[in-house]
């Protein structure tokens, strides 16, 4: 039997919030509900979210990269990026090393167990994009895409810290 679908904001008795308040509620349900499905997936190999993401963007790489340039391109602020990358390293995922040339730079490298790792969650990663929204159409998925960028352009602007 289908799931009954909750009522959105707007339609509930005595609701007066805008469209674009019914959307930003939206968002935050949606990001809720993938957030605690990651989180699940990747607390089964040992690692939190922001910990695979860093781990994600030094394979992307393919070469080590100084601490902040990895701050720099994680999806979410990291406020505790060095907390992160210790833990990283304790866990033998990453390895540190002092820049020859400066030597306040502080570069880290991925490790053979932390490609494993990202290996091992490379289907279960897809696997879970698909179930989560695998039910869009590829045009769906475009426009969805082409939406959410062009909400972010606004913020971007106001904001400096967003991406």
């Amino acid at each position: 039997m289908a799931k009954a679908k909750a009522p959105t904001e707007s339609k509930k008795k005595g609701s007066s919030s805008s469209l674009e308040q019914e959307v930003v509620l939206n968002l935050m349900r949606t990001n809720d509900r993938v957030q605690i499905r990651l989180s699940r997936l990747f607390r089964e190999h040992g690692l939190t979210e922001s910990q695979f993401n860093i781990l994600r963007i030094l394979r992307t790489e393919g070469k080590s990269l100084p601490i902040l340039e990895i701050a720099s391109r994680t999806i979410t602020v990291v406020p505790g990026i060095t907390g992160l990358i210790d833990r990283l390293e304790k866990a033998s995922f990453v390895e540190r090393e002092r820049s020859k040339d400066d030597r306040r730079v502080v570069n880290v490298s991925l490790t053979s167990k932390g490609t494993a790792v990202l290996s091992q969650l490379d289907s279960p990663v897809n696997k879970l994009h698909t179930e989560l929204i695998g039910h869009l159409s590829q045009t769906e998925l475009n426009e969805l895409n082409r939406l959410l960028e062009k909400a972010r352009e606004s913020m971007t602007d106001s904001d400096p810290e967003a991406d």
